[in-house]
């Protein structure tokens, strides 16, 4: 009987030991599994808010005509539905610095289809005059700075269009031993023309013809 509680005594006092050492922590416990995400759940993006951007202020200069010029143009578009006015005016420009260099080069025969009678006489007399003088122009078209629309109409199959130009010019003058008597290349001028195109609208001929130069003050 003594025998059977002293081995009842000696399992109980093994059985807390082991109960003590089994119940703490030491350090090498296994971590929490996390379940990973399910293969077709979406994330939502974060969109990030747009910024605005105001348009810059309008200094005039992306104008095609002026305002008083609006019927003029609406009545050439109604008489000319091909008429383009972007395209006219790229035209118009390109045949502006044409005409402004066969001017200065004194080369007639190059600027005589792009102008009227009128205008070619004046630009004749002109070129002659330096001639006499001895002397030449060494101009040089800096840069275009507008052009626009100012006047439009249409008179029965004519039409006409008055486009001012604005542009810096370095005008120079030369006499017979090439020598500068007048002007600055570095020293350009701002010019302000008016030229008026004239075109018939019966004809199959595309081209503008001008027929008045002015400068507006």
């Amino acid at each position: 009987m003594t025998v059977i509680i002293i081995l009842a005594l000696v399992a109980l006092f093994i059985g807390l030991r082991l109960y003590s050492v089994l119940g703490e922590r030491t350090g090498h416990e296994q971590q929490p599994i996390l379940k990973p995400a399910e293969p077709d759940a979406l994330v939502e993006p974060r969109m990030s808010r747009p910024s605005v951007v105001q348009p810059p202020a309008s200094d005039g200069s992306d104008l095609a005509f002026l305002p008083t010029a609006g019927p003029g143009v609406r009545a050439l578009l109604a008489a000319d539905p091909s008429f383009d006015v972007a395209r006219f005016l790229e035209g118009a420009k390109a045949a502006y610095q044409m005409i402004l260099e066969a001017f200065w080069r004194g080369d007639l025969a190059a600027l005589r289809p792009h102008v009227d009678d009128n205008v070619y006489e004046a630009f004749a007399t002109a070129v002659s005059q330096r001639e006499k003088d001895g002397l030449t122009l060494d101009n040089r078209l800096v840069n275009m700075d507008q052009a626009l629309i100012t006047a439009a109409s249409v008179e029965r199959d004519i039409a006409g269009v008055t486009v001012r130009f604005e542009a810096d010019i370095a005008a120079i003058t030369r006499d017979s031993d090439g020598q500068v008597v007048a002007g600055s290349m570095s020293d350009a001028v701002q010019t302000r023309d008016l030229w008026t195109f004239r075109r018939s609208l019966a004809s199959r001929d595309p081209n503008w013809l001008l027929i008045e130069t002015d400068e507006e003050e």
